[in-house]
């Protein structure tokens, strides 16, 4: 008998009754993960990307892709593009009913790693100013800010919001 596929959780559960999932060890994301990708970005961004445009990044060699999973399938990934001893982080993304549990910072850190190994000494991203968490996370794992680009986001709501430019020495 098949067991049914789980689908990504959506509840909203008061904070005292969550359980921390058990997270599989980070691994490389393949082309057949495109789909899940483009789902889950879905959940993270108000324009999300389509599963053909993590098709192509997801074939691309100078593109490392990290994701990690939980019972139900993927739970989170983070992206990046390396050219020659640096790289811009693309995107990261994690499931809303597992934020907060540390799946991020385990995607970071082995990416960082993964990044290293490769010859990367230089680490670059954006993110939206008012993306506290993100930005605790970021610091916390020695990113420092280097630059702001005004309007660089857009919002559902069709407001516009700032990007802070981090950066990261992995040397």
């Amino acid at each position: 008998m098949k067991i049914p596929e789980m689908k990504i959780p959506d509840l909203k559960i008061p904070e005292l009754l969550r359980r921390k999932p058990d997270f599989g060890l980070p691994r490389l994301l393949k082309v057949g993960d495109a789909a899940d990708c483009s789902a889950l970005h879905a959940t993270g961004f108000a324009h999300s990307w389509s599963a053909s445009e993590f098709e192509a990044l997801l074939s691309d060699p100078a593109c490392l892709s990290v994701g990690v999973d939980a019972k139900w399938g993927l739970a989170g990934y983070l992206m990046s593009r390396v050219a020659s001893d640096e790289a811009e982080v693309l995107t990261v993304v994690v499931a809303p009913a597992l934020r907060r549990f540390g799946c991020a910072q385990r995607l970071l850190l082995d990416h960082l790693s993964r990044l290293a190994a490769r010859g990367v000494a230089m680490v670059f991203l954006e993110v939206d100013a008012e993306n506290e968490a993100a930005l605790s996370l970021y610091r916390r794992n020695g990113f420092e800010e280097v630059g702001r680009r005004k309007a660089y986001y857009a919002r559902a709501d069709g407001a516009r919001a700032d990007a802070l430019v981090m950066r990261r020495n992995l040397g």
